[in-house]
């Protein structure tokens, strides 16, 4: 088999499946003939062969997936205009704390929002398969430790929480967010720099800031 014909089989491959595929299942297609660099380097190959068209080969925490540019979301939504889950002020701020102090304990959200934390809210975003459940802090009443989970990172197209943007700057934080809000597990991405919808909103940067101001948790408490 050339490497046309491989390219082939792997794009019939991504394409046909509903889930991201990691390179060691892509191997199986070739009965193991091929090596993972190998893969690697055709998979890298399809990506320049692609460039130029409405979807994209990425590569995020669970494998290899197909999906369409973010400048055709607003095409794509014409043929789905029912609108996507909305979260609250409350789940956003949760969501963040746990990506960036994870692992995390409801006892350690709570101090860092000053206010108590809805146990709906963790079950809203564990339901979502956005956080997990890792484990159990050696102290007394042994309290869960939160983690942010692979679906959370594939709803981003991210690799890994190294690419997360920045903790120190707001506007990246507040895109993160607005990304999560509107999150399509087939089509998510976060967005880059020059994406101004969600860094537009002045609110949406309040929402990540783990030290909120004194009026804006008042704002948030039952």
């Amino acid at each position: 088999m050339n490497s046309a014909e491989a390219k082939h089989v792997l794009e019939a491959a991504l394409m046909c499946s509903p889930q991201p595929l990691p390179v060691r299942e892509l191997r199986v297609l070739f009965d193991d003939a091929l090596g993972a660099d190998s893969v690697k380097a055709l998979l890298a190959e399809l990506q320049q062969e692609w460039a130029q068209r409405g979807l994209e080969l990425v590569s995020v925490a669970s494998g290899w997936r197909f999906q369409s540019r973010p400048a055709m979301r607003a095409y794509l939504d014409r043929l789905h205009p029912e609108k996507p889950p909305r979260y609250t002020r409350a789940a956003l701020e949760t969501l963040a704390i746990i990506a960036y102090r994870q692992p995390a304990t409801r006892g350690d959200m709570e101090e860092i929002r000053g206010v108590s934390i809805n146990a709906q809210v963790l079950k809203q975003l564990e339901d979502r398969g956005w956080i997990e459940v890792i484990g159990h802090r050696e102290t007394v009443g042994r309290p869960a430790l939160f983690a942010t989970t692979r679906q959370f990172l594939d709803d981003l197209g991210l690799e890994s929480l190294d690419q997360l943007p920045v903790v120190d700057d707001p506007a990246q934080r507040a895109r993160l967010l607005a990304a999560l809000a509107e999150a399509d597990p087939a089509q998510a991405a976060l967005p880059m720099e020059g994406d101004a919808d969600a860094a537009a909103d002045p609110g949406a940067a309040a929402l990540v800031s783990p030290d909120l101001a004194a009026s804006e948790t008042a704002e948030s408490r039952p």
